[in-house]
């Protein structure tokens, strides 16, 4: 076996260990949380950085369009990582530790949800984001890596992938995103259409 065929077979044997880790009572803790949402009507907010970034827009994009599909009654969903000019305009004229904080304060009302994604849980961004949002009434959840960081602190539920690798928390995160997705496209998570 060469040594690329080593290195592959290792990754997969390690993706496979944090899979077989996930907590799943969270997972269905943040099913219950979205569920609530949509039957309510509240807001969802969905964010992260680099690849988390991808994750969150990705994950909106399914429950934005396939779980309303699904449903027959829209969820509101929003990623607040997919408005370059916006996000750009807070940054230059606050700092980039801001652009999350100052579009949830636009937006974010007691009752809605915000989820952010990151694998080192310490983003500046993300913590003072979700920091404001917890203390304004806004449901907080962090998909972080297994060091935890400042989000896990902050954040009403956490859910640690237990590993450091980013691709393979990266991996993990899109993993949990599209099971929160589907539990709902798929009609198991007790909701009828």
């Amino acid at each position: 076996m060469s040594t690329l065929d080593t290195w592959l077979q290792d990754y997969v044997t390690k993706q496979r260990e944090v899979y077989a880790a996930l907590p799943l009572d969270q997972v269905a803790a943040i099913i219950d949380l979205l569920r609530d949402a949509h039957a309510k009507g509240s807001q969802v907010f969905v964010f992260g950085n680099g690849g988390s970034a991808a994750n969150a827009s990705h994950f909106v994009t399914d429950v934005g369009k396939g779980s309303s599909d699904a449903l027959g009654k829209r969820f509101r969903i929003l990623s607040l990582n997919d408005n370059t000019a916006w996000m750009t305009a807070l940054g230059n004229d606050y700092a980039y530790e801001d652009v999350y904080l100052r579009q949830l304060q636009n937006y974010a009302q007691p009752g809605d949800v915000a989820l952010c994604m990151s694998v080192s849980g310490n983003s500046p961004n993300l913590v003072k984001a979700m920091k404001w949002a917890g203390e304004n009434g806004v449901h907080t959840v962090g998909l972080v890596g297994a060091k935890r960081g400042s989000l896990a602190e902050i954040c009403e539920h956490v859910l640690v992938v237990p590993d450091t690798h980013y691709g393979r928390v990266e991996d993990a995160q899109m993993t949990i995103c599209h099971m929160l997705a589907y539990a709902f496209m798929e009609q198991t998570a007790g909701v009828v259409a």
